[in-house]
């Protein structure tokens, strides 16, 4: 018997995105679909976070990994590149997780074009004081831009908007 979609999303839960280890591949919003042909070949549909995301190949091995040895013929994994990945994707739940991971989940403003985002008050994800400044655009990855808390003194990431 061959597994179920269903299924394939549970075995993926457990694979967990390799830059933010508190959230799975699901909670990020890369799988874009699971189809299951009628011989029971797996096809994955993932959607990197930024185009030549290094962590991509890191994912399609986990995915991999969490598939292997499970009741298939066998398993494609197709990178889609449009639609384009944004953070509307994530899950609330998700979104929370990073908060308490210590980096600030994203937050879209109305009327604000991303391509000019303008700076905006980030709350500090430890003490949750708006008093915050951007230290640089760029993380520790290339979705993230470093803070620092003006309160607490903290400096922290913040998943950026896009």
């Amino acid at each position: 018997m061959f597994p179920t979609q269903q299924e394939v999303y549970e075995w993926l839960k457990d694979v967990k995105d390799p830059e933010v280890p508190v959230l799975s591949i699901l909670d990020l919003g890369i799988v874009r679909d699971v189809q299951i042909d009628e011989a029971g070949k797996i096809s994955i549909k993932i959607t990197p976070t930024y185009s030549g995301c290094p962590a991509m190949d890191v994912i399609a091995m986990n995915i991999r990994l969490a598939l292997s040895g499970r009741d298939h013929t066998g398993l494609n994994i197709e990178m889609q590149l449009s639609p384009a990945w944004t953070t509307d994707w994530m899950s609330e739940d998700a979104k929370d997780r990073l908060e308490a991971y210590g980096i600030a989940a994203p937050r879209r403003l109305a009327g604000i074009n991303d391509l000019f985002e303008a700076e905006i008050s980030v709350p500090c994800p430890k003490c949750h004081s708006l008093d915050t400044r951007l230290i640089s655009q760029h993380g520790a990855t290339a979705c993230k831009a470093l803070y620092q808390c003006n309160t607490c003194q903290e400096p922290f990431e913040y998943f950026k908007c896009h």
